[in-house]
């Protein structure tokens, strides 16, 4: 089992110097190995169709809309599935929230919680932004929150960097749909419609309408 992790928005609280009000993360998550390499070599082909250089980097937040609704029609037929938790910010008064990497541990381990049932001896992949410390701090964070004598749910967490790993790309736009979805009212494109159908959970927090 593979499952991608990315995130979108920042960690900070300071919103008067455009700390940003959600913060969301998806996992993207693939059962099958061969299911992922097939995925990953038809976001190559988008690129040869679409007359993009091979090492173009699908981003959705830089990417026109045209290019947003090809990418996501393209995998859509794909046999993944994604969870999402969406943080209201602007009403959470946990103070140890305002610490980086604690903050984004409790939000992972919160969408892990949610899917844990459908989690089974995973490879957690995560974009290599992070340092090494906090790629092992992250996995043994998840390892003891998750993994129990009878059921090893977590079986390690590895670095990609985004340009180079297709997959990488792909959960930086799920992450992207959600977040604009649920938690950017302001946002006039329904990119969710597109996949949909391979949404599992979706978590807000705090319970208040957002």
């Amino acid at each position: 089992m593979l499952i991608y992790i990315d995130e979108s928005g920042d960690s900070g609280f300071k919103f008067d110097q455009w700390s940003s009000p959600f913060f969301s993360i998806a996992l993207v998550v693939f059962n099958d190995h061969d299911e992922a390499i097939a995925c990953s070599q038809r976001i190559d082909l988008l690129r040869r169709e679409l007359w993009l250089h091979d090492n173009f980097e699908f981003h959705f937040k830089k990417n026109s809309d045209k290019i947003r609704q090809l990418f996501l029609e393209a995998v859509a037929n794909y046999n993944f599935f994604y969870h999402g938790f969406v943080l209201n910010k602007k009403i959470v008064t946990w103070k140890w929230f305002q610490y980086k990497d604690s903050f984004y541990k409790c939000i992972c381990w919160y969408v892990f919680e949610n899917a844990k049932d459908k989690i089974e001896n995973a490879t957690v992949i995560i974009d290599k932004t992070w340092s090494e410390g906090f790629k092992y701090a992250l996995w043994k964070y998840l390892r003891n929150k998750l993994n129990t004598k009878n059921c090893k749910r977590i079986k390690k967490v590895a670095m990609h960097r985004s340009h180079t790993d297709n997959l990488v790309q792909l959960v930086d736009y799920v992450c992207w749909v959600i977040h604009r979805y649920y938690g950017d009212s302001k946002s006039k494109n329904d990119f969710r419609r597109f996949i949909s159908h391979r949404e599992i959970n979706v978590q807000q927090r705090p319970r208040q309408k957002l």
